[in-house]
């Protein structure tokens, strides 16, 4: 049993250590919070399988004396491209052994021979050990698996009570009384910080969002997605808001020319168009802009983002010798600099740069200044444009934005009124 034990540690930290690679992080020993978070991220975009940041590092540490829920195996083994837990598990098993020799018989035990009454009782004694043990297996299973039931009978919808202002208050109505499973969570986008635990007998919570964007609210049970809602806050133009760190941390909603603008690091343009008709898998983005390294970033950076109602599309430029910290995504297709070649993306983006992305039949391609700079396919559309961005870790200063359908329809063609 307990070789069994170690089988299966051993098992699930392989199975973590190809999870880590696949998503760009090779070497699990030197992974931050960030690099964490980047991989729950991932799992959970592939799989729709939340696992939280606390679990991935008990499991990457080996700090486990059990094996964890099947929903959490089955996310890890699909994220490697295997239907479930036990298709990973018999894929890693060795090629199976010659069978030993059996071994000789020993010598006749000097010893009296047990009376014929031990002899009739001794397989019934042994039906009942084995079903004993039987009856053991399977209650440890269900007290480790904690199986989810009745998951369609699931209710959840939202209605906004303050249009389409920022900050935005959002009512959510859930019915989970009837679903088997042991936590139940709303999460109002792709933030897990916006997580909410909610419970069985309520069926109300009210939320803030603080950024506008086509956002894809979530019901959770245990750590799988089992409900899905679009929660729209389009823009009226352009809008700018500000961070003290790249994606985390309060909203600050400032002007470009704010006094305090030096205590943040990351800067955000975004226009979320009140109609959302045209695919992401069929698009021309055409851009003039530059970076205003106001806060003497050693590496500064330009991200550029189409906002699609599922996955992501953006990359990121910055000076070539800052590329291995660069990141890129194009539908399901995850690029990290650490372990993709994005140097082809390295720009002086502190001087005005022509920027040109272009998607044909899920084939992204960048260009930088008319010369093709980076292309990437997917698998896996994002659905339809619901918006454009742009963040940065200094001010930006765009001249011109021209978003078009490939047939030449106009999506955004008008730029922010960036700070010059």
């Amino acid at each position: 049993m307990q070789a069994k034990r170690n089988s299966d540690h051993e098992l699930v930290q392989r199975c973590m250590a190809a999870v880590c690679a696949k998503a760009g992080f090779p070497d699990t020993t030197a992974l931050v919070q960030r690099d964490l978070q980047t991989l729950a991220d991932a799992i959970d975009a592939r799989t729709g399988v939340l696992i939280s940041l606390s679990t991935i590092k008990r499991l990457l540490g080996g700090q486990f004396s059990r094996l964890p829920q099947v929903a959490t195996l089955n996310a890890l083994a699909q994220y490697l491209g295997y239907p479930h837990w036990q298709a990973f598990r018999v894929a890693q098993k060795p090629a199976a052994e010659p069978a030993a020799t059996p071994a000789a018989e020993p010598a006749a035990d000097p010893a009296p021979q047990r009376s014929s009454r031990t002899k009739r009782h001794f397989p019934r004694m042994a039906a009942g050990v084995i079903l004993v043990a039987a009856t053991l297996a399977l209650l440890a299973v269900k007290l480790v698996h904690h199986p989810l039931s009745n998951l369609d009978k699931a209710q959840f919808s939202a209605t906004k009570v303050t249009g389409n202002d920022i900050p935005n208050s959002v009512v959510f109505h859930y019915n989970v009384d009837t679903v088997m499973a042991d936590s139940f969570f709303i999460q109002q986008s792709w933030d897990r910080s916006r997580r909410v635990r909610i419970y069985k007998k309520n069926y109300t919570l009210t939320d803030i969002y603080y950024e506008p964007g086509y956002h894809t609210a979530k019901l959770y049970a245990n750590d799988r997605i089992i409900k899905t809602i679009p929660v729209s806050i389009p823009t009226n133009g352009w809008v700018f808001y500000a961070r003290e760190e790249l994606f985390k941390g309060p909203v600050a909603y400032i002007t470009p020319s704010s006094p305090d603008i030096a205590k943040y690091n990351a800067f955000i343009w975004v226009c979320f168009p009140e109609t959302i008709q045209y695919s992401s898998d069929d698009f021309t983005l055409n851009c003039k802009i530059k970076v205003n390294n106001s806060n003497n970033a050693g590496c500064p950076f330009l991200m550029t983002e189409i906002f699609c109602q599922r996955n992501f599309m953006y990359f990121q430029n910055r000076p070539k010798g800052c590329s291995s910290e660069s990141f890129a995504q194009f539908g399901d297709n995850f690029l990290n600099g650490k372990t993709h070649d994005l140097s082809g993306l390295g720009a002086n983006i502190t001087s005005w740069q022509n920027l040109r992305l272009t998607v044909k039949d899920r084939k992204a391609t960048v260009f930088i200044n008319g010369i093709p700079a980076y292309s990437a396919t997917y698998q896996a559309s994002g659905g339809l444009i619901t918006g454009l961005g742009f963040i940065s870790n200094g001010l930006c200063t765009v001249d011109s934005v021209d978003l078009r359908t490939g047939d030449g329809r106009p999506i955004i063609t008008s730029h922010p009124p960036s700070a010059r």
